[in-house]
């Protein structure tokens, strides 16, 4: 029969020889590698695209940098003229989540619809701004609608719409141009973070503070749309499953202060 202080001697072996393996376990936990897509220092990597002139060309500086932070700003326009841009990232994506942290600053440009005051988006599995037509109002893709609130009644923001695309919600065909999320209002100058999940063909999620506010599946192109039927000429497949992402000019001044993306793994992708 072993003694006690045998039994104690065994123990403190065992935790010796257990505990470093612990750690070692540990250590080698995979960690989430966020990628900036935004440096803070310029627009290395975009590719600027608004309405009226050709990819590349940044009308009256409209998307600059500003003291770190990716603004949309209309000091040098005389009027929005329906001038809607987008900021386009070099790169297509699939699974992967994106992080954007924006806020709404200062007064709309004169001239910018109703609709279009304190709005912005995020474009998802998008095209790319080369395909786009010349007069092209916005891209064919995914759009996670970005709004601030007004002074006073409710304003969702990650919401949806589909410039040239459906979805699926509740089992059925998505049609509509527009659907508000479950988020609350916010109002001011105040920052919001806005997570969007995307898996492929599968499913997006749209997430503020860990809450899903909006979520949808099969993105797709619509064929009833003249500029997604030129895609769809060009062999575009209907599902969509990747794709560009692109930031919005709409008419009111907007920052981002943080564009960063986590790939997921496909194989990790389900519902």
């Amino acid at each position: 029969m072993k003694t006690a202080s045998a039994l104690i001697a065994g123990l403190s072996l065992c935790l010796t020889l257990c505990l470093p393996a612990t750690l070692s376990a540990e250590e080698k936990a995979p960690q989430e590698k966020w990628i900036p897509l935004f440096n803070g220092k310029n627009l290395d990597g975009w590719t600027v695209k608004i309405r009226g002139y050709e990819p590349g060309v940044n009308y009256a500086d409209t998307f600059r940098v500003k003291d770190g932070l990716l603004t949309v700003d209309y000091e040098h326009y005389n009027a929005f003229d329906e001038k809607f841009g987008h900021i386009f990232y070099k790169d297509t994506f699939s699974h992967y989540i994106i992080r954007v942290e924006y806020r709404f600053i200062g007064d709309q440009v004169k001239g910018g619809p109703g609709w279009a005051f304190r709005n912005s988006g995020i474009m998802v599995h998008g095209q790319s701004p080369e395909s786009m037509s010349l007069d092209q109002r916005f891209p064919v893709s995914i759009e996670v609608q970005l709004l601030g609130g007004k002074p006073t009644g409710k304003r969702s923001t990650a919401n949806l719409c589909t410039p040239g695309t459906n979805v699926v919600m509740d089992n059925k065909l998505f049609m509509p141009h527009c659907i508000d999320s479950s988020s609350k209002t916010y109002r001011g100058d105040q920052w919001v973070t806005v997570d969007v999940e995307v898996k492929g063909n599968k499913i997006i999620k749209h997430v503020i503070d860990g809450e899903t506010v909006l979520s949808y599946t099969k993105p797709q192109l619509d064929p009833k749309d003249a500029d997604a039927q030129k895609l769809i000429e060009q062999g575009a497949p209907i599902m969509l499953d990747k794709g560009t992402i692109s930031l919005q000019s709409e008419s009111h001044p907007v920052q981002f202060r943080k564009v960063e993306l986590l790939n997921l793994a496909p194989e990790n992708s389900g519902n």
